[in-house]
């Protein structure tokens, strides 16, 4: 797995690993409807783009193909963590997280995590903090905010 600094010609691939994943990966945990609403197909790229690049983000190719992104901004909010679903359970997103972790200087790390990365989250030391429900074109969704202290 090599892990690298994300670049703007990767923007429209990972727009697209995103909407797979969710797609394929949280069906077990929402509702088609849900799953919809989180991730419709249609992304403002450049929107997407700006905030690539005003956080930290990283992305994991594997047999020559982009298998995983993610990306936390320097307040320590790991923003977005997604990896393709031919590629889970490989270390995928525990080497992003390590990157993205041991790359921000902030006390405290903090997501939003959905339900289904709840548990890889936990292993990692984050505890919840709430349980929340997140509008989304109509539709609500359960996610966890959950922190991690530095150290834990």
């Amino acid at each position: 797995m090599i892990l690298r600094k994300y670049v703007k010609t990767d923007f429209a691939e990972l727009t697209e690993l995103f909407y797979d994943t969710v797609h394929a990966v949280n069906a077990k945990d929402y509702t088609r409807k849900q799953l919809d609403a989180w991730a419709t197909g249609k992304v403002n790229l450049e929107a997407w783009n700006k905030s690539f690049q005003a956080h930290h983000t990283v992305v994991a190719e594997m047999d020559g193909k982009i298998v995983g992104f993610g990306d936390m901004d320097v307040t320590g909010y790991l923003d977005r963590l997604y990896v393709h679903k031919d590629y889970q359970h490989r270390g995928v997103a525990t080497a992003i997280c390590d990157a993205l972790e041991q790359n921000n200087k902030a006390t405290e790390l903090t997501t939003h995590a959905s339900i289904t990365a709840r548990p890889f989250f936990e292993k990692r030391g984050y505890t919840v903090v709430r349980e929340q429900q997140v509008e989304r074109r109509g539709e609500l969704l359960t996610n966890f905010v959950m922190r991690k202290e530095r150290g834990k």
